[in-house]
């Protein structure tokens, strides 16, 4: 390819094993690597300014065309240990929630469990940095990412949004997947997969070279995240997607 094509990443944990390949040297005359969090990757797909993101698949909807582009993404099938609820009280003591402001997805996924699953109206305000430290008292926060991995050492409640999905559903959850705002030629993308497999085949490698002491990476690559998109989180996805859709209306008409 003549011009390399702009991928943007996320450095987060959960990413480590699908950009594994790709920091190895795949594909690195084709592709050019853009790291920011979730959220600001997905408003960089939006306005084209990179052609594929590993996004949120809450923005989906907000794209003029999309493609996923991979097998691969980030999902969980039950508990996912790092997107959480984090409270000094219980669930139904919680007056206030603090909303991460990394991720589309987590938020709008929240937004449904309170609504229908957990039936409780806190107030919620957008979090700013290290807003984290505020979760106190009837002061709850969903907080994602690594942070949420080291929040769990310091909350006395953690309701896990993968676990209260799952219960809700009896589906898989997919918070990420890789997506492109344009058709890209089929080897690209056969090339792409293969480079994300990479970390997955060489996860001992991945663990070593992100050492963490306040969670088991072993054990959070294999049995909490899920990164093999099958047809029941193709699923998931859809009825996802559908249940946002009703939300933003919600929110679209409190403006």
């Amino acid at each position: 390819m003549a011009q390399k094509i702009k991928v943007g990443a996320v450095s987060y944990l959960n990413t480590k094993p699908l950009i594994y390949g790709f920091e190895q040297g795949s594909m690195k005359d084709e592709i050019e690597l853009i790291f920011d969090y979730p959220a600001n990757i997905a408003a960089l797909l939006i306005q084209d300014k990179i052609d594929i993101g590993l996004v949120p698949v809450a923005i989906i909807p907000l794209l003029k065309e999309h493609h996923i582009v991979s097998d691969y993404g980030i999902a969980c099938d039950g508990e996912v240990a790092s997107v959480c609820l984090f409270s000094d009280v219980p669930l139904q003591e919680i007056e206030t929630i603090l909303m991460d402001y990394q991720s589309r997805t987590s938020v709008a996924l929240l937004k449904i469990l309170l609504k229908e699953h957990w039936k409780i109206n806190p107030a919620l305000i957008a979090g700013t940095a290290d807003y984290e430290n505020k979760i106190a008292g009837t002061t709850a926060g969903l907080v994602i990412g690594d942070r949420a991995l080291e929040q769990r050492q310091k909350s006395k409640y953690i309701y896990d949004l993968g676990t209260a999905w799952k219960e809700m559903t009896g589906l898989p959850f997919v918070f990420a997947a890789w997506v492109s705002n344009k058709e890209l030629p089929a080897e690209f993308i056969e090339a792409f997969n293969k480079a994300n497999e990479t970390g997955l085949i060489h996860l001992d490698e991945v663990i070593r070279q992100n050492p963490l002491t306040v969670f088991d990476l072993k054990s959070y690559y294999t049995d909490f995240v899920k990164f093999k998109l099958n047809s029941r989180m193709q699923e998931a996805k859809a009825l996802f997607l559908r249940k946002i859709s009703t939300i933003n209306a919600l929110d679209a008409a409190k403006i």
